[in-house]
């Protein structure tokens, strides 16, 4: 039996982020979605996921459920097994993206979530397809189920993150970094950046998706994930 799958979705975002990853791993592992609600620094959320998870796991993060992940593999490597990083960034929050988040936390406590979440989505999420709207429709109920002091929580510990390059470059377990074509919001040359900080990595850039490719190309996806999991593990 392989060692447990577990899931860190990205801001904003439930288990319904992975729904079609669960449904069609879970038949083949333990697979388990964590939220990454509870804390206001990664460090927080990092520290609190480390207590409730098993003792040795794989790990999939995407955007800010990947700075989790980061995070964790610093704290914990010998705890995890594998590790994917999925459209996220391994860099410290720069000034201006920091300081960017603040209007938004003030309209979000004026109760325009959804103004502010539709601002954000729209240029920088997702690919051109068929299915961009019913996926940005998902995207918006997903948030409004976590609701406005989810959001306040995940900016904070976003604009306070730490930089994880020295973490990526003392990795020493199978590696697959993967991100849609179209992310404006992590793009393709920064996992090209973390893919070459990591010993091993594999890259893979889905040409059809954007920030979500795991609902925008859900086959590919999931595809990329069942080669990732068989892969043997390195010694160490």
């Amino acid at each position: 039996m392989s060692e447990p799958l577990v899931f860190l979705p990205g801001m904003m975002c439930d288990a319904r982020l992975f729904g079609p990853q669960l449904a069609a791993l879970s038949p083949d592992y333990s697979v388990m979605v964590c939220p990454i609600t509870r804390g206001e620094r990664i460090e927080e959320i990092a520290s609190g996921l480390l207590d409730d998870l098993p003792a040795k796991f794989a790990l999939v993060g995407l955007s800010m459920g990947g700075i989790v992940a980061m995070e964790i593999l610093r704290r914990a490597p010998d705890r995890i097994t594998r590790l994917a990083l999925l459209d996220t960034n391994p860099l410290a929050e720069t000034p201006q993206v920091a300081a960017a988040r603040e209007p938004q936390i003030v309209k979000v406590r004026a109760g325009r979530m959804q103004d502010v979440m539709r601002e954000e989505m729209k240029p920088n999420y997702l690919a051109p397809g068929p299915y961009r709207n019913e996926i940005l429709d998902l995207v918006m109920d997903m948030a409004d189920a976590l609701g406005p002091d989810v959001f306040v929580r995940q900016s904070r510990a976003l604009q306070r993150r730490r930089d994880q390059q020295g973490t990526l470059r003392k990795c020493r377990v199978p590696t697959l970094v993967m991100c849609g074509a179209h992310d404006a919001l992590c793009p393709v040359k920064r996992h090209t950046f973390m893919a070459e900080l990591i010993h091993g990595a594999e890259l893979r850039v889905l040409e059809h998706a954007g920030h979500l490719p795991t609902l925008e190309m859900p086959d590919e996806t999931t595809a990329a994930l069942r080669t990732w999991m068989r892969q043997p593990l390195y010694l160490r």
